[in-house]
């Protein structure tokens, strides 16, 4: 599958997996890893990331016999790229991960995401716990937690950035010509990842798609945090946080586990914000780890 639609938008996705003889050969059906027919993985990527970010990740998980589909969200697909803010909210792109699901012709996955994708993936297991076999959330609190981190901490100085981006126009107008000249050199990301990327936000719409996601907020929270259903997360769960992240804090990623109400798991690592493209291997075993009742 390379592409699924919905709401009248078309995305682009990487469907990546390992066939049943290869997997034989390997040996990796019964290293004890996963499930008999490879438990399939969803992988959702931030801002301002593609589905690229994945491509080690996605590496390792094919190995041990899973299969991927890491999709390219809202903004990022050139077919789904609506003008609006509000088509950017978490509670409408839930029907994405659906759709995605639905495509695939899957009950259900291992939902796994990194930022914004982490967002959408705390919001899929909140809304549609059903859906959500497992649930690996990497940088990004439980919207909860991160609300409380808002008002109790240094939380709102490191998103000074969320509240820039709700101005109209001029982000784009600064940030395009800035993407263009120098890339994304300061995150120290390795040059196929900065080249992607930049390639991407500088098509047409998308970088207003992808700061979409931030203006949203306005839409619903008076306090700059998209509200979720108060129904506490009730899938396992694993949490990935690196303690030099510049842009989310410690006391939101520790306050996390309060809103699980299933086996839960924290990893803390030593590592930035960029967890997906500098840290795949930790990635992929947080992932591959069993946890709890995890199917």
């Amino acid at each position: 599958m390379e592409t699924f639609s919905h709401d009248g938008l078309t995305f682009a996705v990487r469907d990546t997996a390992v066939c049943a003889d290869s997997r034989r050969a390997s040996g990796s059906a019964a290293d004890g890893v996963g499930a008999p027919d490879g438990e399939p993985v969803v992988l959702l990527h931030g801002f301002p990331q593609t589905s690229l970010a994945w491509s080690a990740v996605t590496e390792r998980l094919v190995r041990a016999g899973r299969r991927c589909l890491a999709p390219d969200l809202r903004g990022y697909s050139p077919g789904a790229r609506p003008s609006g803010r509000t088509a950017y909210r978490l509670d409408v792109m839930t029907g994405d991960v659906l759709a995605l699901l639905d495509a695939a012709g899957l009950d259900r996955a291992h939902v796994v995401g990194h930022d914004w994708g982490g967002g959408l993936a705390w919001a899929v297991a909140t809304a549609h716990p059903e859906r959500v076999a497992r649930l690996t959330v990497l940088s990004t609190p439980h919207p909860a937690a991160m609300g409380w981190a808002m008002r109790h901490g240094t939380q709102r100085l490191k998103s000074w950035y969320m509240a820039a981006f709700q101005l109209p126009m001029l982000p784009e107008a600064l940030l395009g010509p800035a993407l263009r000249r120098f890339g994304m050199r300061g995150l120290g990301l390795a040059p196929e990842h900065e080249r992607a990327y930049v390639a991407t936000l500088t098509e047409p719409g998308a970088l207003t798609g992808a700061i979409n996601w931030y203006r949203a907020l306005a839409t619903s929270a008076p306090d700059g945090v998209e509200p979720l259903p108060r129904r506490r997360i009730s899938v396992p769960t694993t949490y990935v946080w690196g303690r030099r992240d510049a842009y989310l804090g410690r006391a939101a990623a520790e306050k996390t586990e309060e809103f699980i109400d299933a086996a839960y798991r924290f990893i803390e690592l030593d590592a930035d914000h960029w967890l997906p493209e500098k840290h795949p291997d930790e990635v992929a075993d947080a992932i591959l780890q069993p946890l709890g009742d995890a199917s």
